[in-house]
């Protein structure tokens, strides 16, 4: 059965009005953050975040007999860290109460919570482009003082381990436009995903065929593959899956992969002004041929495709391969019609030979109201910690490991070896898997725009104008 990889948007309306954006926390005049922004908050000291009041040496016991309580959504990941909780209870004395909910409702059930005021839980799972959401109100603890206090963190926890680009991902100085891996540390990296080719080594050796290396090659050989599998015995094959659903997570994983590979963006600061620029002549003709692509080679209902049908028909064999999260692979190269035949691809390089990749972070956070900030720490570190992590990976699921002491640790290589060329692509991305969008509190709403534009382009529309509309709808005004 193929495991849940991704959460769904938040709600939203078609269109985003100035209105909305307000309704956003951007400003009467921050439209997509489209005009000059407010001062971003200062980083939050250690004294204001209480982490300075933790003084002499490190004790797990620290919190004995405490009860702090998370927010948890139901995942692979979520139910390594499940296991492991007697565990921490044992180490620490601290109890972990905690409730789950399934993706259709769990970020809802968290904005609610934080814009509470006085929220329930002390810790909870988010992704890291969340941190845009949840940073600005001042709903997110930064982690920097904790990081930085040797009362508070623990000797083993080595924070340089986790891998320079996750650290990054989750660090972010508030203000829209402004990098990642400036400001405060507003979430830790626990999991991720990176983003790759997924292919049928069966269907590939049947025809003869290899992953391609060019973008212009990857839509040929789809192509390829769709008029010649039937003649090689694979009837209801397709070349190529990637998501389609008119929602923002059909734009981040293969195609902003991608995209950005051929040189595209999707805003770019010019002088205090961020502006959207996905109908610059790199984007057009990008998104020309990726629409042209699924359109000629895809599944036939492609506009209706979410993650989940993407891992699906990779592991039913009607997809030849897939552009999307390396995890689908993994839970579908067992116990399905391809079992042992998935096999994994960096994708086409860019025409400078750019990998750059991007990525999705299942990563933790705190409420920065939280009564129960010191003892909520202690399970942060022990669950971003090596020892978990190790267990997690080897022993259970979580098979992009943030720390890099895991993924070199032999035992986690003997058990992706049977993955074909898994570590080989993970290698040969993971300096170039980074967060590839522009920060900035209207995302999901900016993607989703952008993922009903490329449906349109699908659809038949013209790419140019298509996308010019796009850009002028993201910068209208319109009350």
């Amino acid at each position: 059965m193929v495991r849940s990889a991704r959460p769904p948007a938040p709600a939203s309306g078609p269109r985003l009005s100035r209105r909305r954006a307000m309704q956003l926390g951007l400003g009467a005049a921050a439209a997509y953050g489209l005009t000059t922004m407010p001062p971003a908050p200062a980083r939050v000291g250690a004294q204001a975040t209480g982490a300075a009041d933790v003084t002499g040496p490190f004790d797990w016991k620290r919190h004995d007999g405490t009860t702090i309580r998370a927010l948890l959504n139901e995942h692979p990941y979520t139910t390594a860290l499940e296991n492991g909780l007697a565990g921490f209870t044992e180490l620490t004395g601290i109890t972990v109460q905690y409730d789950k909910f399934p993706e259709s409702n769990y970020f809802e059930k968290l904005t609610v919570d934080l814009q509470s005021g006085q929220p329930t839980y002390d810790v909870f799972m988010l992704g890291a482009y969340f941190v845009w959401q949840y940073g600005p109100p001042g709903y997110l603890e930064d982690f920097l003082p904790w990081i930085e206090n040797p009362s508070a963190t623990n000797e083993d926890y080595d924070w340089e381990d986790i891998y320079p680009n996750l650290r990054a991902a989750d660090q972010w100085s508030l203000q829209v436009g402004d990098p990642l891996g400036t400001g405060g540390q507003y979430a830790l990296p626990w999991g991720f995903e990176t983003n790759t080719i997924m292919y049928n080594t069966e269907i590939f050796d049947a025809l003869g065929v290899q992953p391609a290396e060019t973008f212009d090659e990857l839509t040929e050989l789809a192509r390829a593959i769709g008029e010649e599998a039937p003649s090689a015995g694979f009837a209801d094959t397709y070349g190529i899956g990637a998501r389609g659903s008119r929602q923002w997570a059909t734009i981040h994983p293969g195609f902003m992969t991608q995209y950005s590979r051929e040189g595209g963006k999707d805003f770019e600061l010019q002088g205090d002004v961020l502006v959207p620029v996905m109908n610059s002549e790199v984007a057009v003709a990008f998104t020309d041929k990726w629409a042209a692509m699924l359109r000629d080679a895809g599944p036939p209902n492609w506009t209706n495709y979410y993650w989940y049908d993407v891992g699906t028909d990779l592991g039913a064999g009607k997809a030849a391969m897939i552009y999307d999260a390396d995890i689908l692979g993994y839970f579908n190269n067992t116990g399905t019609a391809v079992e042992g035949k998935i096999a994994w691809h960096p994708g086409p390089a860019g025409p400078d030979g750019s990998l750059a990749t991007n990525q999705w972070i299942w990563s933790l956070g705190m409420s920065s109201a939280s009564p129960n900030k010191s003892a909520a720490w202690h399970f942060l570190q022990w669950a971003t910690g090596k020892d978990h992590l190790r267990t997690a990976a080897i022993e259970g699921e979580m098979i992009d490991p943030v720390r890099a002491s895991i993924v070199e640790d032999p035992e986690f290589v003997d058990k992706m070896s049977a993955q074909i060329n898994f570590l080989e692509t993970f290698d040969a991305i993971i300096q170039d898997t980074q967060i590839l969008f522009t920060p900035q509190p209207a995302f999901f709403e900016a993607t989703t725009l952008w993922a009903e534009a490329l449906q349109d382009i699908y659809g038949g529309s013209d790419a140019q104008e298509t996308l010019d509309a796009l850009v002028e709808e993201i910068q209208a005004t319109v009350e």
